[in-house]
């Protein structure tokens, strides 16, 4: 997967389509990530003890990461992610912006 947590990234469909937010947690096995503040959803709590009330909380959904395009840090925009290998010693796969070609 090419979205990894803390990266900025802009929803590119889907309710909260055109926001941006920051990856808070990736599932690379499922394709999903969460983003911190968006696709919130309400979910119904029943009351654990009695006589404690039941309520409704916020809570944040995953979505898919296909349904999202990284924020490149240098160039400012939205762009798709690709890879290229650096030889230092060993080789090393680095994520670089399609737009600016630079090192992400």
């Amino acid at each position: 997967m090419k979205i990894k947590n803390g990266d900025t990234v802009l929803i590119i469909s889907g309710k909260d389509k055109g926001k941006t937010g920051k990856v808070i947690q990736a599932f690379p096995d499922e394709n999903r990530i969460i983003v911190e503040g968006l696709n919130i959803v309400k979910k119904h709590v029943r009351p654990k003890r009695s006589g404690e009330k039941g309520q409704v909380v916020e809570v944040p959904r995953s979505i898919d990461a296909s349904n999202v395009k990284l924020m490149c840090p240098k160039c400012k925009k939205a762009s798709r992610v690709g890879y290229k290998l650096i030889d230092e010693g060993r080789e090393k796969k680095v994520r670089i912006c399609k737009k600016c070609k630079q090192e992400v």
